[in-house]
């Protein structure tokens, strides 16, 4: 099958659309950060950084860590951008770009999201290192794909459309998972359900000049329990970057700081520094 031009964008060069990367500017393993300014605090960590490039607000660097080839990457902010991203990394490694055409033989890339976040338990510290157990997508967009039923958790998604009486305006939500044997590289995180929201201020349940739909959607997540597991945050590009990935193929992985406790109204102003030691934590996990 020919993949048309119209819905796979080629560049003259030969690079992805959105990205403007070409297949060997990636390497086997991806650091995904919403913020473009945290490419360059990843690759501060490489040994030789041989690729460099920007389009939009996708900043690729890719080098070496003790002997490893890593990219580091920005996605930008939401799901939407998310979509772009894994839809055209699998395509640099799955579709053959010069005859438009799917590969036989498939790869497998290891997509690991760093991120910041808000947390939504009382207990859970500013500055904690957060691991996603599971990803519940507010956004709708897994909904827009075949055999999306085929991996989410339909009955966590069931309990909590009820729990929380959903508004049938909304997206439905779905829940999916990260790859396992990457989620258990990371012990010395905390684990927990985390929320994507499709927006910062209504979404996450901010009140500032409009009113929302639920005014106690907060407190209907917070007191949510599933088989002894909670939602403990919200961030804006997990559950697209798990969905997506279940469906493609790749493993995937999302480790948040801590930056605000939403229960308690607290907010760190100093928490560059340990997303910096997120990084560095990061980097050494997956260096062998």
């Amino acid at each position: 099958m020919i993949i048309e031009a119209s819905e796979l964008i080629v560049n003259k060069d030969g690079s992805i659309y959105h990205l403007g990367l070409l297949p060997s500017d990636i390497a086997d393993t991806i650091i995904l950060v919403g913020d473009p300014g945290r490419v360059k605090l990843i690759s501060s960590f490489f040994s030789k950084t041989e690729v460099q490039k920007q389009n939009r607000e996708f900043i690729t660097h890719t080098g070496i860590y003790k002997g490893k080839r890593i990219t580091a990457m920005s996605t930008g902010i939401g799901t939407d951008n998310l979509d772009i991203v894994v839809n055209e990394l699998d395509a640099l490694v799955n579709i053959d770009l010069k005859k438009r055409q799917i590969r036989k033989s498939k790869k497998s890339l290891n997509l690991i999201r760093l991120g910041t976040s808000g947390a939504l338990q009382e207990d859970i510290p500013v500055h904690t290192f957060l691991i996603s157990e599971m990803a519940c997508g507010f956004d709708g967009l897994l909904n827009f794909y075949e055999d999306r039923e085929k991996i989410s958790d339909k009955e966590i998604e069931k309990a909590f459309l009820k729990h929380t009486g959903w508004n049938r305006l909304l997206a439905t939500p779905y829940f999916v998972q990260p790859d396992k044997k990457l989620f258990r590289k990371f012990k010395n995180c905390t684990p927990g359900i985390t929320i994507s929201a499709p927006g910062f201020f209504g979404p996450q349940g901010r009140v500032v000049r409009l009113g929302i739909v639920d005014p106690e959607i907060n407190k209907k997540i917070s007191d949510f329990r599933y088989k002894g597991k909670k939602i403990t945050n919200y961030e804006m590009e997990c559950s697209a970057l798990y969905g997506l990935s279940g469906l493609l193929g790749h493993k995937a992985l999302t480790i948040c700081t801590i930056i605000a406790n939403r229960l308690r109204k607290e907010y760190s102003k100093g928490y560059k520094e340990r997303v910096k030691e997120m990084v560095e934590m990061t980097l050494e996990t997956i260096k062998s």
